[in-house]
């Protein structure tokens, strides 16, 4: 089978693990950095460009798009899918778990425990918002931060309304979530591939730090998920049309509530604590997947 994994670069620990486990089961791997590819749009013929070379004859692709190339990396895998390319992560998936908001409201729809949040732009109530989230302390992020970064814990209604008028002066969209005491500084990163929980971490913030993310300094261990933690990974995941993701989630005294679904969740920290074999996971699945034949094109809006 003839893989491209469409990452900036093979120095990445995920991106390594799928490369390796797809070369020692036989594969045909490439790796490609989707920011500089170049693609020609014409009457049914979609190509895919990378380094003066077309991207023909794909079997599969594994998109690991970072969030500031999300419009062009979706671009990208768009035009594989319109050749009917199989993908790990559709370019519909990859642009609606990427947008808080509408990935929120698919949440849910589908049922799925979210901390109650509201989304705002050029309101100037803020009083209102925050009484909606049930007042301070709150969560107070940009709508499309990431990994921990633009997101303040306003403990006081002062704090939250400065925050938000700052937000609001520069015309940014924000968000304003509940805070959840209980959960303060931790949360729950569970890998679903294929429709299961292949993997679980639980990530704690140091010190006094409300944010979890390994990437502002928490640290990770392995964690048993209760059955309704598993169903709802499983469920968050499908909502968002994500059948290989990362959700994650916080336990709360009203069940699991999810805060993110993933679309290039990194496998580095789930495969070095739980030592189970993800990135072999992914494979076996792309393997079961693309080879019952390319898929007519849903590219979808």
């Amino acid at each position: 089978m003839k893989l491209v994994i469409l990452s900036k670069g093979s120095a990445n620990y995920t991106t390594r693990r799928l490369e390796e486990v797809a070369k020692a089961r036989g594969h045909a791997v490439r790796v490609v950095n989707y920011a500089k590819c170049y693609m020609t749009v014409e009457k049914a013929n979609p190509i895919v460009y990378y380094k003066g070379e077309k991207l023909t004859d794909i079997d599969a692709i594994v998109p690991r798009i970072a969030q500031s190339y999300t419009k062009y990396g979706s671009a990208v895998v768009r035009q594989f899918e319109m050749q009917g390319v199989f993908t790990t992560a559709s370019s519909l998936a990859i642009v609606r778990s990427r947008d808080k908001l509408r990935a929120y409201q698919l949440l849910a729809k589908a049922g799925v425990g979210v901390p109650k949040t509201v989304f705002a732009r050029e309101t100037a109530d803020f009083e209102e918002v925050l009484r909606l989230v049930g007042g301070a302390p709150a969560i107070i992020k940009v709508a499309r931060g990431t990994h921990g970064n633009g997101v303040v814990l306003a403990e006081t209604p002062k704090a939250a309304k400065a925050v938000m008028q700052a937000f609001y002066v520069e015309g940014v969209s924000f968000v304003v979530q509940e805070f959840v005491a209980e959960s303060a500084g931790t949360d729950i990163r569970a890998l679903v591939v294929g429709g299961r929980v292949v993997a679980s971490v639980k990530r704690q913030s140091l010190d006094d730090d409300f944010r979890s993310n390994t990437h502002q300094g928490g640290v990770g261990k392995t964690v048993k998920l209760t059955e309704a933690e598993e169903k709802t990974a499983v469920k968050a995941a499908k909502a968002t049309g994500l059948p290989i993701c990362g959700v994650d989630m916080m336990r709360s005294a009203r069940g699991p509530l999810v805060l993110e679904v993933n679309s290039s969740a990194s496998l580095k920290t789930p495969e070095m604590l739980t030592k189970r074999d993800v990135a072999t996971t992914i494979i076996e699945y792309i393997e079961h997947n693309a080879r019952s034949g390319r898929k007519k094109d849903k590219v979808g809006a």
